[in-house]
């Protein structure tokens, strides 16, 4: 656990012993480690603290998948030309009311990603919604999670975050209004970037 953080504000393993949930980064261990080495020292051993961790399905955290949540950020240097290759990514679980109570700890069933960017001299934005199916976490057999494109003003709305302005603008992204008239990404070349 996090010193940082009093105890009570977070799960450990109790959370994650005889289940299928796994202990999913929400910011990549690799993604961290830049600066110097103190820097990077540092950063990789917070990825590991349960600050970092949430918990998500084994079909969804288990990188053999090869599902499009965890190659979103690689896909951004294969289909952009991005300025100094710097990307800033945002995320983290959308809680709602009815969230499932598991072991005493609400589980998501979404969780959104904003990845941001500069190219040709202009910000971009771009937002991500991951849903799960958390109805039958002891049953052997799950429903998919899907990865959907969204509007960075939809993330807003549904975690009840604020974003800066000129990252609500830099996405131009349109989608229908609900999840179900949409179709999920099946890949990182279903993005619209």
């Amino acid at each position: 656990k996090d010193p940082r953080i009093p105890g009570r504000f977070q799960c450990g393993d109790e959370l994650y012993s005889d289940n299928r949930l796994d202990r999913g980064h929400l910011a990549r261990r690799a993604d961290l480690l830049w600066g110097d080495l103190t820097e990077a020292e540092q950063a990789n051993k917070d990825s590991f603290f349960f600050t970092n961790i949430t918990p998500q399905l084994e079909d969804f955290n288990q990188s053999a998948r090869k599902g499009v949540w965890g190659r979103i950020e690689d896909a951004v240097f294969a289909d952009v030309d991005v300025e100094d290759l710097r990307v800033s990514v945002f995320g983290g679980p959308v809680f709602q009311a009815n969230d499932r109570i598991y072991r005493g700890v609400p589980l998501p069933r979404e969780y959104w990603k904003i990845v941001a960017f500069v190219e040709d001299g202009q910000l971009q934005g771009r937002a991500f919604l991951l849903t799960q199916n958390l109805n039958q976490l002891e049953a052997l057999e799950l429903d998919e999670f899907r990865v959907f494109q969204v509007a960075v003003r939809e993330i807003q709305e549904r975690t009840r975050l604020v974003f800066p302005e000129n990252l609500r603008n830099a996405d131009t992204f349109t989608a229908p209004e609900s999840l179900q008239a949409r179709d999920p990404l099946d890949r990182p070349g279903d993005i619209r970037w």
